[in-house]
């Protein structure tokens, strides 16, 4: 195997002990064909050289990468599930397949995987990932990368051949497994499975672990752990306001779907807003909203509780309860920062610059704007000619959107803005959207005529949207 000079294993997360994870084997899959390769994340951990029949073998037959693990972890955790505290998870159609550092950095990156066959977690699943599910993970990764969202990237998508049978699905259904690349496998229900069991010396050695490979910076408080939960506040209140700005809902906010470096991860149900709406929810199965757009911060919050409880019995409950009061003011200021930057305004966050974007949100509520188109027009305080040519222009000739038009054009334009007028994604009429609609076609391609050209172009699409977002992330 052609190894890149910049390919560096580890092996960290064994070192914590066979109490946190268990020992398990892919299953064996009766087809592997290749439908979805990241090349340009494989070159971040030295594996962008291997061919087609290697790749398949690494990620498809899970034989292992030199020098990292040579067997795959599924991982032990506990987690709430809508409020309920569920004792018996655990990775249970996935496991943790390699640890890797990130070239030219000491980043600690895993290689995990979903789909690849049953654990002592699996809970009468089969273990399997449909293809459609693997197809929508690729979508919503990529869309919330180009959109500035810390997530994870889905590695490798492969189809396995077996035939599937679900609820949500129309059944028999196509299989896959895929592997995703995340800074870290280690969530909230992480730490609730040890305090569950009264594990103090296990909770101890997670905290340094985390310390040690995600949050050095910890080390330096007074006291650490309040340091780590007070990286770990500031990290998953960037991530909600990030969703928040890109209309995103997750869907699933279990305390076992929030890792503790917030990166976004595990999109099962997601959707994109149509319209700017509070109460709208992508779970078919979330009856009460609990995870509704407008919600995700209160349920953010709520995890964050939960992961202090685990705390006490390593650290004071004062110091846990000033970190979490900070939690809404930094949702509230990275949320009006990313939706400057998402403008391409000047991401100096002022009380007057969070006026104008309250004053944003609740125009696109009242008047019911669309809401990616709504941004992309109003990118660079809305230039008129990009107003006048788009598909909503009549919208913008009502005096509420007049007004609102007029409070951005008060606020500066960010210099990267200027330097991105002619990149070609400002020549669209419309932007780049990932609308339930859309994915729906571009399944139907595949799953009725095996046509993946639609989809492999609209990869290709956002990823061009990402190239004029992206210096607006890095500034």
């Amino acid at each position: 195997m052609p190894l890149s000079p910049s390919y560096r294993p580890a092996l960290h997360h064994q070192t914590l002990g066979d109490d946190f994870f268990d020992r398990v084997t892919a299953a064996p899959f009766p087809q592997t064909i290749l439908r979805f390769r990241n090349d340009r994340h494989a070159a971040r951990i030295g594996l962008d050289q291997l061919n087609e029949a290697e790749w398949i073998s690494h990620f498809g037959r899970f034989i292992p990468l030199p020098d990292t693990l040579q067997t795959p972890l599924a991982l032990r955790y506990h987690g709430h599930q809508f409020g309920h505290y569920n004792p018996d998870l655990g990775d249970g159609r996935g496991f943790l397949f390699a640890q890797l550092y990130e070239t030219g950095t000491n980043r600690l990156l895993d290689l995990g995987t979903k789909g690849s066959g049953q654990t002592p977690w699996s809970r009468q699943g089969d273990g399997r990932l449909t293809l459609k599910g693997g197809m929508r993970e690729v979508l919503a990764s990529e869309m919330l990368e180009a959109l500035g969202v810390n997530t994870s990237k889905t590695f490798s998508l492969i189809e396995t051949g077996e035939s599937l049978v679900r609820s949500d699905e129309p059944s028999p259904t196509r299989s896959s497994v895929m592997v995703r690349l995340s800074h870290s496998h280690i969530r909230i229900g992480t730490f609730q499975r040890l305090a569950t069991h009264g594990d103090e010396a296990g909770l101890r050695l997670l905290v340094d672990y985390v310390i040690k490979h995600y949050w050095p910076e910890a080390a330096h408080h007074g006291d650490p752990l309040i340091g780590l939960f007070n990286q770990v506040i500031t990290a998953v209140a960037r991530m909600g306001a990030k969703w928040f700005a890109a209309g995103f809902v997750h869907g699933v906010l279990n305390t076992d779907n929030i890792t503790l470096t917030g990166e976004s991860f595990d999109y099962g149900p997601w959707r994109f807003l149509p319209h700017y709406d509070p109460r709208f929810t992508a779970a078919y199965f979330d009856q009460t909203g609990l995870y509704s757009f407008g919600r995700q911060p209160e349920a953010l919050l709520w995890n964050l509780a939960r992961l202090a409880e685990t705390f006490l019995p390593l650290t004071e409950m004062d110091g846990l309860r000033a970190a979490l009061q900070t939690f809404l003011p930094q949702f509230k200021q990275a949320l009006t920062s990313q939706t400057l930057r998402m403008l391409g305004l000047a991401p100096e966050v002022t009380p007057q610059t969070h006026a104008v974007i309250t004053q944003l949100y609740s125009t696109l509520r009242d008047t019911r704007a669309p809401f990616a188109q709504s941004f992309f027009d109003l990118y660079a305080a809305g230039e008129p000619e990009k107003l006048n040519q788009s598909p909503i222009a009549g919208l913008y000739a009502q005096p509420v959107w007049q007004e609102m038009i007029a409070a951005l054009r008060i606020l500066p334009v960010s210099s990267l803005a200027k330097g991105q007028a002619n990149h070609p994604y400002r020549a669209r009429r419309e932007p780049v959207t990932m609308l339930i609609e859309t994915v729906e076609a571009l399944w139907q391609d595949i799953d009725r005529r095996d046509d993946w050209s639609a989809f492999t172009q609209y990869v290709q699409d956002i990823r061009m949207m990402g190239s004029f977002y992206a210096p607006h992330w890095q500034d």
